[in-house]
């Protein structure tokens, strides 16, 4: 909203407190594929379940908690701003981390990266084969739920490694630009490998978008 103050010498545009354009609330982006079109190494139903009801789920409930905040600012209650963090965190980075991992997938993926990535790899990892390697162990080694990354150190120039435990956002919580994520929440694999995590990060490389991971990678580094 727009508030105007005018004096008989002049007319002003103010923004005081609490008067806020309204808010643009978050929406599930669409997959850019059909829920089947990873199998047989992501299943259909996996896709479905983990698209529109687990990520719906963050949606919606990061909209609620921006909203409260919302109010919980209006009021000075600083309290109450306080208390609506881990909501905050939780579901804000449910939305940021799957809206990466979508990009991430595609039918045409796989094999290895090309360009840049690929020199970038071999210069921090020492192979491609390396690399994954590392991202697998990371990924297995998570406790309870969470993710595994390729990151970018814009700082030092460099790609790092990490896990998130739960929702965590990487650039949120460590400062690295995030590439390529994996996620290793049950409700990412379950229904398809069961408890055997390490024969789903197996899978998951036959389905990576390279392509994507490569234009991050360029897009960071500008």
């Amino acid at each position: 909203c727009l508030c105007f103050f005018s004096s008989r010498s002049s007319a002003k545009l103010i923004a005081p407190l609490g008067c806020l354009a309204p808010r643009q609330k978050h929406t599930l982006p669409d997959l850019p594929y059909d829920y089947g079109a990873l199998e047989p190494h992501i299943n259909a139903e996996i896709m479905q379940l983990h698209h529109s009801k687990h990520h719906a789920t963050y949606v919606n409930n990061l909209n609620v908690a921006e909203e409260k905040y919302k109010e919980a600012l209006a009021k000075g209650d600083v309290t109450a701003q306080v208390s609506l963090q881990p909501a905050l965190k939780f579901n804000g980075g449910g939305h940021i981390n799957h809206t990466i991992f979508w990009t991430n997938l595609s039918p045409n993926g796989g094999g290895e990266p090309k360009g840049e990535l690929m020199e970038a790899i071999k210069h921090d990892f020492g192979s491609f084969t390396n690399f994954k390697e590392k991202l697998t162990a990371v990924s297995v080694g998570v406790q309870g739920s969470g993710w595994g990354w390729l990151g970018y150190n814009k700082e030092q120039g460099r790609l790092q490694i990490a896990a998130c435990a739960n929702q965590d956002p990487l650039q949120g919580t460590t400062g690295l630009i995030p590439l390529l994520g994996i996620d290793v929440w049950e409700h990412a694999y379950y229904l398809q490998y069961k408890n055997v995590r390490p024969d789903y990060l197996k899978a998951i490389w036959n389905v990576i978008n390279w392509e994507n991971v490569s234009s991050r990678y360029a897009t960071c580094k500008k």
